[in-house]
């Protein structure tokens, strides 16, 4: 690669960074108002040419990662170093500093969309394979983002030294759980054209897998 060659590819790169600044709250505010649609068209984005995918919003996968990213700034701001990387004692001495953190977060939070597009495609009549649950998990990935953030945030909002403030940060992890709760209902629902009671059902094994993976997953870390 020549020079003329790299700076193309540097000017590539800083616009594709910077367009995240405009992109990355727009996605967020599409996923809050219209959460369902916005799943839909990240599924219907895959089907349009690579170069013509996501014009208008950030791909899931990347979404996701930042959403975490803005999470951890969060918590470093509140709490300062994570007990996970101060800690030295078994798997969590892999995780000594904010990029093996961020990447234990992503480990941690896409046992969602990864189990929860697994059992969308298992329930329907598709065949499981990388192709049939890459679309399931690209929505999926949107759908977890402001989950994620919403217990950032009620999460840090609790050890503030306000009277009113675990009440009001667990009300806004309550708020998240109900959001996404629902969310997934109604997703299978449609998805799957099943019945809401039924629904319930599915998403509720699915997001009770997800939890149970999750925790397992974060309780080798945590000792």
């Amino acid at each position: 690669m020549n020079f003329v060659q790299w700076l193309n590819s540097l000017d590539e790169f800083l616009y594709e960074l910077m367009s995240w600044i405009v992109f990355f709250p727009v996605t967020m505010g599409k996923i809050l108002r219209h959460p369902l649609q916005t799943m839909e068209y990240a599924e219907a984005q895959l089907s349009l040419a690579q170069d013509d995918q996501y014009r208008a919003a950030v791909s899931p996968p990347v979404f996701l990662i930042l959403t975490l990213m803005v999470c951890q700034a969060l918590e470093l701001t509140v709490f300062g170093v994570n007990p996970v990387v101060a800690s030295k004692h078994g798997l969590a001495a892999l995780v000594n500093d904010n990029t093996t953190l961020l990447l234990l977060r992503l480990m941690l939070f896409g046992m969602f969309p990864l189990v929860l597009a697994t059992r969308m495609v298992r329930k329907s009549a598709l065949d499981l394979d990388r192709e049939t649950l890459k679309a399931p998990f690209y929505a999926q990935c949107y759908a977890v983002a402001p989950f994620a953030l919403m217990l950032s945030i009620g999460a840090s909002i609790t050890h503030l030294p306000i009277a009113t403030a675990p009440a009001i940060g667990l009300g806004i992890v309550a708020a998240a759980f109900l959001f996404y709760g629902l969310l997934q209902v109604r997703w299978f629902a449609i998805k799957l054209e099943q019945s809401l009671a039924k629904a319930m059902l599915i998403a509720s094994i699915g997001l009770i897998e997800s939890i149970v993976f999750t925790f397992v997953i974060a309780a080798l870390f945590a000792f």
